[in-house]
C-alpha cells in the first residue's frame, strides 16, 4: 500500500482542522449555510435527504485493517441520527432509539469509496480528525473536480495482469488533487485504471479510462479512452489513443481535461458531462487535445513522470512479506464433512487465481437477507480487518460490486479462512451470483432518487436464497439504480433496474443485456429497456419471468447474458410484460419531496 509521506500526513490533518473552523464559524452563525456549503462539500459532507452524508476517499480501493477498525468505530459511535432527524425519517410515532433504521453502517460504493448516511454535522470535525488519524479524508468525493480514481481490485495480484496500475493511480491521485486549473470544471469527472487484460474496472463507462498494454516493441504504456458514462445518455467511452508512452500519461490528461474545462456545457446540469462534448464534437475535439498535448510537449512537458518517481512510488506496492501465524492455525482446522459442498463453492465463486501460485484473493460477500446491498456493520468491518490480519497481510479491497477483497490469502489457509469468514457470515458462496446484486441507497438516502433501492434489492434477494437455484442459474450482474444518475449502474447490468417518478409514486424500468466490460458480460453495453415501468410489487416476479426463460432456452452451462444474446431481446422482454399484474398496481409509498437538498445531491 501506498504510504503518506510527513506531507502527506500534515496536510490531511491541516484538511481536518480547516473544517472544525469552518464548522464552528457555521455553528457559531457567523459563516452561513450557503458559504459552508461549497466548503464541507470539498470534504464529502452532503445533506441528503433525512441527514448529512460522508463519502470517504478509498483511492484506488485499498484499505489497511488499521482504516478499517476506524470506519467501524465511526459506524458505532457516530452513525446515528439524532431525535430530530429520526422523527423526519421515520415519524413521531416510533420511539427513538429503535432499530427502525439501519445505523451504524458504512456503505461500499460502486467507485470503491465508503458513505455514512447519519452522522449529525456538529459531530463532523470529530469525525474528520479520527479519518485523520489513519491517512484517511473525503477530498476528491465531490465537486466537479476529477474524482477518485477507481481500479481493478485484484490490482498487483491478477494472472493477467500486464502491469500492476496502482502506482500509475497513486501518480494520478497525487496529480489531480486539488489541481488549481481542474477545481471547477464543468461537471465531475472520473478515471478508472486497470492493467489487465480482462476489464474489472468497468473503464469504458468513466469519463476517462485508462488500460495498461504492451505495443508490438514491448513498451509499455495506455490506450486511452474518453468520453465514457452512464446517467441520462449512457455512452461508452471512444478510444482516442491506440497506445501513450506511460510517462506521457499527465501530459496527455492534461490536455484531455483541459480541452473539456474550456469547452464543456456550463449552461446546462443534464450536458455538461464529458461524453457529450466528445458525442457532439468527435474528431474535432480529439484533434484538439492532440494540438494541446503537442504545445505541453513543446513547453517542456513539465508532467512527464520520470523513471524514478515511478519507481519510487511503485516501492510501496511491493508484495507482503507474509507471516506464518495463519499457515499454522490452518493444520488445524478442517472443513466439517456436512460443509464440504458449501466450501467448494465458495472456493468457486469466492476464491480468485493469484498471479502467486501460493496464493489466492478472497472475496468476502456482503450480500445477504436483511442487509442491503453494500452495507457492512461496525461489527462486520470489525471482523474484516480482522481477517485481514491474520489471512491477508492486514490489506483488503472495496470491490466494484461492493464487497471486500483479501489479496494475499495463502491457499493452505482457505479453510480456516472459510471457517472464520463462515462465522462472521462473510462466506456466502453467492459472488458474481444474482443474489451479489449492485444497489444504490436509492430513495431511504438519496434526495435525488426517484424511488427506492433497498425493498426492491430486498425482495429479489428473498426470492433467491437458495443456493442451490442460485449456483444453477450460474453469473448474473443484477444492477439496481434508484434514479437516471445510475450510481447502481443499471446500465451495465445483464438485469438493470431503474427507479423512475410518475405523478409522485415509485415505479421501475427493466433493462437487460448490459455489460460492463468483463470477460463475462463482453464488450461494455447499456442494456435494452423491456418497455413501460413497472409498480414495485412487479418487479420481482418481471425478473422472475426473464429468468424462466432463460432455464427453457439455455443450452448445457450457458451463461444468462450468453443466452440472451444467442436468444435474442424479444422472447425475454413478451415474457417480461406478460408479467405485469391485470389488476390495480401495488406502490410502496409517494416519496417526500426535498427541494432543499438538491443542490448538494446533484454535487454526488
Amino acid at each position: 500500500m501506498y504510504q503518506y509521506t510527513e506531507f502527506d500526513k500534515a496536510f490531511v490533518r491541516a484538511r481536518a482542522a480547516q473544517h472544525r473552523d469552518q464548522l464552528e464559524r457555521n455553528l457559531a452563525g457567523t459563516l452561513s449555510d450557503e458559504d459552508f456549503r461549497p466548503l464541507r462539500l470539498q470534504n464529502g459532507w452532503y445533506v441528503q435527504r433525512y441527514a448529512p452524508m460522508l463519502r470517504v476517499a478509498v483511492p484506488y480501493g485499498e484499505l489497511s485493517s488499521a482504516q478499517l477498525r476506524v470506519l467501524a468505530r465511526i459506524a458505532r459511535e457516530y452513525d446515528h441520527p439524532s431525535k430530530e432527524v429520526f422523527d423526519k425519517a421515520i415519524g413521531t410515532q416510533a420511539t427513538w432509539g429503535t432499530t427502525h433504521l439501519p445505523v451504524g453502517y458504512g456503505h461500499f460504493t460502486t467507485r470503491q469509496n465508503v458513505q455514512f448516511n447519519w452522522i449529525p454535522l456538529a459531530k463532523s470535525a470529530d469525525v474528520m480528525d479520527l479519518l485523520a488519524t489513519v491517512n484517511m479524508h473525503g477530498i476528491q468525493t465531490s465537486g466537479n473536480c476529477i474524482r477518485n480514481i477507481t481500479s481493478d481490485e485484484l490490482a498487483g495480484v491478477a494472472p493477467d495482469e500486464i502491469a500492476d496500475p496502482r502506482p500509475f493511480a497513486e501518480i494520478l491521485r497525487q496529480w489531480s488533487t486539488l489541481h488549481p486549473e481542474f477545481a471547477f470544471l464543468p461537471r465531475k469527472f472520473k478515471i478508472a485504471i486497470t492493467g489487465a487484460r480482462e476489464d474489472r474496472a468497468a473503464v469504458a463507462w468513466h469519463d476517462v479510462g485508462l488500460h495498461l498494454i504492451k505495443n508490438a516493441q514491448g513498451e509499455l504504456g495506455f490506450k486511452v479512452l474518453v468520453g465514457g458514462g452512464m446517467g441520462r445518455t449512457p455512452i461508452t467511452g471512444t478510444v482516442i489513443r491506440e497506445f501513450l508512452p506511460w510517462h506521457q500519461i499527465m501530459n496527455y490528461l492534461e490536455a484531455v481535461v483541459r480541452v473539456y474545462n474550456r469547452w464543456g456545457r456550463r449552461d446546462n446540469l443534464y450536458k455538461a458531462r464529458i461524453k457529450i462534448l466528445v458525442k457532439a464534437e468527435g474528431q474535432r475535439y480529439m484533434d484538439e487535445v492532440e494540438a494541446e498535448y503537442q504545445t505541453i510537449l513543446s513547453n517542456g512537458a513539465t508532467h512527464t513522470i520520470p523513471q524514478s518517481e515511478l519507481d519510487r512510488v511503485s516501492a510501496c506496492f511491493v508484495a507482503p512479506a507474509l507471516t506464518q501465524s495463519a499457515t499454522s492455525a490452518s493444520k488445524t482446522v478442517a472443513v466439517p464433512t456436512e460443509r464440504q459442498k458449501d466450501y467448494e463453492r465458495w472456493l468457486k465463486q469466492n476464491v480468485a487465481a493469484h498471479k502467486n501460485p501460493a496464493l489466492r484473493a478472497v472475496t468476502l460477500s456482503f450480500k445477504r437477507l436483511g442487509q442491503a446491498p453494500g452495507d457492512a456493520d461496525a461489527d462486520q468491518l470489525d471482523t474484516a480487518a480482522d481477517l485481514a490480519d491474520e489471512f491477508s497481510a492486514g490489506e483488503v479491497r472495496v470491490t466494484h460490486d461492493q464487497n471486500l477483497l483479501l489479496p494475499w490469502v495463502r491457499e493452505q489457509d482457505l479453510p480456516a479462512l472459510w471457517v472464520a469468514a463462515s462465522h462472521a457470515g462473510l462466506a456466502r458462496s453467492n459472488i458474481r451470483l444474482l443474489s451479489d446484486m449492485i444497489a444504490c441507497p436509492g430513495g431511504d438516502f438519496c434526495a435525488l432518487a426517484n424511488a427506492r433501492s433497498i425493498p426492491i434489492a430486498a425482495a429479489i434477494t428473498e426470492r433467491y436464497q437458495d443456493m442451490d437455484e442460485l449456483h444453477d442459474l450460474g453469473e448474473i450482474d443484477l444492477h439496481i439504480s434508484g434514479c437516471i444518475n445510475s450510481c447502481g449502474h443499471h446500465h451495465s447490468g445483464h438485469i438493470g433496474i431503474l427507479g423512475v417518478d410518475k405523478d409522485g409514486k415509485e415505479w421501475y424500468q427493466v433493462s437487460l443485456g448490459g455489460s460492463d466490460g468483463s470477460k463475462l458480460s463482453g464488450a461494455a453495453v447499456a442494456g435494452k429497456v423491456v418497455g413501460p415501468s413497472f409498480s414495485a410489487g412487479e418487479v420481482p416476479g418481471v425478473v422472475e419471468a426473464v429468468l424462466e426463460v432463460f432455464r427453457q432456452e439455455r443450452q448445457g452451462r450457458e451463461t444468462f447474458i450468453d443466452t440472451l444474446r444467442r436468444v435474442g431481446f424479444d422472447a425475454f422482454k413478451v415474457a417480461a410484460n406478460a408479467a405485469r399484474w391485470p389488476q390495480a398496481h401495488d406502490e410502496l409509498h409517494v416519496l417526500p419531496k426535498t427541494p432543499g437538498f438538491a443542490k448538494d445531491a446533484q454535487e454526488a
